[in-house]
């Protein structure tokens, strides 16, 4: 077998190979430690960028659970809020319909004062019936008008529901419909508390607080249920909020470097760079090596 024959062009080229794969390399860990990124491109790690595009992907998406979740909060936090003041005030309405029944004191004036400080309350209340949260009636469903209520009591809302989607495949209803809280019919708070309103001034003996219990009833039930979702809205903040986090961290292993390994492998790289154009000064004519460096 004839041995291979090595001529100073073939010394050269493998050389000026070598010479230009560590420059690449020395480039390439510049690049890694001007970005922080291990991955520039797909053709980097076509496994990584896969897999990183998919983390960001995940990510985009509890990042919108959350922003769901701090939306429908809003909802349930206004309406908690509401319900917790119209309690007090149908809690009030209840104290004078009681001073109302007591005939033996009570002279025309007074019951007619009581009678119109439950007028007073029964406005009040239509206007918290009318709350909005970003210019939404929180108790008019889904509708597209300013209010819940007229100023006659009568419902101005539809029976729409509106929900936000919390966690995959998880919804949860944020409003509540002013036909739940305040009743309907002969049953609705403000109907109950106009007659109500006028026994108190012209029959005291007719007063049903039945009635005004039953309203309360269905406000706690209401103030209850909202008070449950909420809990559940808080909860799946939180695990969006820290599912968020690992993502992150997970995106982190397969994009970020590790800072002190490259620069100890730039180093390592510059060395070995250094020592090969050493070693070629020694084998290939100075002018070539001159040239090279």
């Amino acid at each position: 077998m004839c041995p291979m024959r090595v001529t100073e062009w073939s010394i050269a080229s493998t050389v000026i190979n070598n010479l230009q794969d560590n420059i690449r390399r020395i480039g390439l860990y510049q690049e890694q430690l001007s970005s922080g990124k291990l991955i520039s491109k797909p053709s980097d790690n076509p496994g990584g960028a896969a897999a990183a595009m998919q983390s960001r992907t995940d990510i985009r998406r509890q990042q919108q659970y959350s922003s769901n979740c701090t939306d429908g909060a809003g909802w349930l936090g206004t309406i908690d809020t509401t319900l917790t003041s119209v309690v007090e005030q149908v809690i009030r309405v209840r104290n004078l319909a009681l001073q109302g029944l007591n005939t033996g004191a009570s002279g025309v004036d007074t019951r007619e004062a009581l009678a119109m400080e439950i007028e007073d309350v029964r406005d009040a209340l239509i206007g918290l019936a009318n709350t909005t949260y970003r210019d939404r009636p929180v108790f008019g469903g889904t509708t597209t008008g300013a209010v819940a209520y007229q100023p006659d009591g009568t419902f101005a809302g539809d029976t729409g529901t509106v929900l936000r989607t919390i966690a995959d495949n998880t919804k949860v209803r944020v409003d509540v419909s002013g036909e739940v809280a305040f009743g309907t019919g002969a049953d609705q708070l403000f109907t109950v508390l106009e007659a109500l309103a006028t026994a108190v001034r012209s029959a005291p003996e007719t007063i049903n607080l039945d009635s005004v219990d039953h309203s309360l009833q269905l406000l706690r039930t209401a103030q209850s249920n909202v008070g449950a979702r909420y809990n559940q809205v808080t909860n799946a903040q939180q695990t969006a909020d820290d599912r968020v986090l690992d993502l992150r961290s997970q995106l982190s292993n397969i994009e970020d470097i590790d800072l002190p390994k490259t620069i100890t492998d730039l180093k390592l790289r510059q060395t070995a760079y250094e020592a090969a154009l050493a070693a070629a000064a020694k084998v290939v004519q100075p002018s070539l090596v001159d040239f090279l460096s």
